[in-house]
């Protein structure tokens, strides 16, 4: 007669279910970015990704319950992979200018080369929930507010190296974020004079 199981034994098998939905969610969130990168959050519906994915509905709505849930979540992702791309390896630069160099350069490799199908999900995002109240808006204006304060504290890390100096750092970053936004939006355009006038007016913002 084999001994009944215990809670120990069952607990990998549990581990693999966790680890695989886990993991589901991962990838449809990441889909969910990528559609609402070219169509707007409004795009993305758990009946849509359901179809793209091949996967049922009842399926994803367990995973996140509802529609704006799924919307949060590709915005999540959209985040992470931004910063994955272009803060987390230029965090290995020197503090400072050499730093605040590196993450724009990688910036403008995502506009170059963006990580989604629509070009920028932030710029996408804005744009589309700026009038927009609710839990969505408050998601996109948090992540924009908060590599806007990321930027700003490299540019007072190199003022007090002694670069950029006599101007205030919160200005010097939204000018950034500006013009790299107006870049992208010439990329999509397909307008080379726009990307390269973007790139010289940056350089110039950080010429000491």
């Amino acid at each position: 007669m084999s001994e009944p199981k215990t809670a120990g034994d069952q607990q990998p098998g549990a581990d693999q279910r966790l680890a695989k939905g886990a993991r589901s969610r991962a990838s449809i969130a990441r889909h969910a970015a990528d559609v609402a990168s070219v169509e707007g959050l409004t795009g993305v519906s758990i009946g849509r990704l359901a179809t793209d994915l091949g996967v049922s509905k009842s399926g994803i709505a367990t995973l996140f319950g509802s529609k704006e849930s799924l919307q949060l979540a590709a915005i999540k992702v959209a985040r992470e992979v931004f910063t994955d791309a272009v803060v987390t390896p230029s965090m290995s630069e020197p503090a400072g200018l050499p730093r605040l160099r590196a993450v724009v350069e990688r910036w403008f490799g995502q506009v170059a080369a963006p990580a989604f199908p629509g070009g920028c999900f932030r710029v996408a995002t804005i744009a589309e929930f700026d009038s927009r109240p609710g839990p969505l808006r408050d998601a996109i204006a948090a992540d924009s507010r908060d590599f806007a304060t990321f930027l700003s504290n490299e540019i007072r890390l190199a003022q007090e190296q002694g670069h950029l100096t006599g101007r205030n750092a919160d200005v010097i970053a939204f000018e950034l974020g500006a013009v790299i936004a107006a870049a992208h939006n010439a990329q999509q355009m397909g307008d080379e004079w726009g990307v390269a006038t973007a790139r010289s007016i940056v350089d110039h913002l950080l010429s000491d």
